[in-house]
């Protein structure tokens, strides 16, 4: 049993959990993910890390209310208890694993939608870290549904913050402001998008004409987290990969991003069904 040491609200449907799991804080790298079990008939959610803290034991995950089990998970309090939280799991972030002479000279423009920006959140900490400068865009529908800001300005270089209706920000799509920045700056080496789907899909149209190398997150496609189940292939440069076991992060440019949002909105009807049907007994 893991216990729930701290719960916060981010946004609308969107919660932060801190786990008690020393050993699994001990060994978490950026990039990597857990997976979360409520009881023992429940399902396996793949988490990506969003913090890990070696000296008191957290390891800290953000959830979206998205379905039935992602809800009984959110519908827990601090001094609540998670049956699993098995990890980490999944490669890191390739910078872990650069030389630090190699490291050094790098200039990372991230581009985060949603809920990706807590995956990015430890990825930027690390290189601040280890006296790498990043920069992040962090982009949302609304100023309501913006997680993170306070965080990820601590750790960033620069955070530049784009909303649909222009609430908080700058109005307009993430895309728009990396263009704008990929004009301006001649300076980044490296591209990382963890958002949406279809987001990072135009992110990588938006970016190939500029040559800088993006790396994208397809974390969303996990089902089970052991490549036991196969809903996570993705086809990346004609070659057929799994995203918990090879990834979960790749080439943006070599993803197939058509074929992996189908693949996501298999199970949709599934998970509205169950979801109903909990909500509908928990009103009983």
């Amino acid at each position: 049993m893991y216990a729930i040491v701290e719960k916060r609200q981010l946004a609308g449907g969107i919660f932060l959990m801190d786990v008690e799991a020393p050993r699994l804080a001990r060994s978490s790298q950026p990039g990597q993910f857990l997976i979360v079990r409520n009881h023992d008939k429940g399902e396996r959610i793949p988490l990506t890390i969003c913090d890990y803290d070696a000296t008191h034991g957290t390891v800290t995950i953000v959830i979206q209310v998205v379905g039935a089990s992602s809800r009984q998970i959110c519908d827990k309090n601090a001094g609540d208890y998670l049956l699993d939280v098995a990890g980490p799991l999944g490669h890191p972030a390739a910078f872990v694993r650069f030389p630090e002479e190699v490291l050094r000279k790098q200039r990372y423009l991230f581009i985060a939608g949603g809920v990706g920006t807590a995956p990015v959140y430890p990825q930027v900490k690390w290189l601040q870290e280890h006296g790498v400068k990043a920069d992040v865009i962090i982009g949302a529908k609304n100023a309501d549904m913006l997680i993170l800001q306070k965080e990820m300005r601590a750790v960033a270089h620069e955070v530049f913050i784009t909303t649909d209706d222009g609430s908080c920000g700058i109005k307009g799509l993430v895309t728009d402001k990396m263009k704008a920045l990929l004009e301006e700056k001649h300076t980044y080496t490296q591209l990382v998008a963890i958002g949406p789907m279809v987001m990072m899909k135009f992110v990588a149209l938006a970016a190939k004409p500029f040559g800088v190398p993006l790396t994208v997150s397809m974390n969303t496609l996990m089902v089970d987290g052991t490549g036991m189940c196969g809903s996570c292939r993705v086809t990346v440069g004609g070659k057929t990969k799994f995203t918990c076991v090879d990834g979960p992060e790749f080439d943006g440019y070599a993803i197939d991003f058509d074929e992996a949002m189908r693949r996501q909105g298999m199970y949709k009807p599934q998970e509205a069904t169950a979801d109903c049907t909990h909500k509908g007994t928990k009103n009983i």
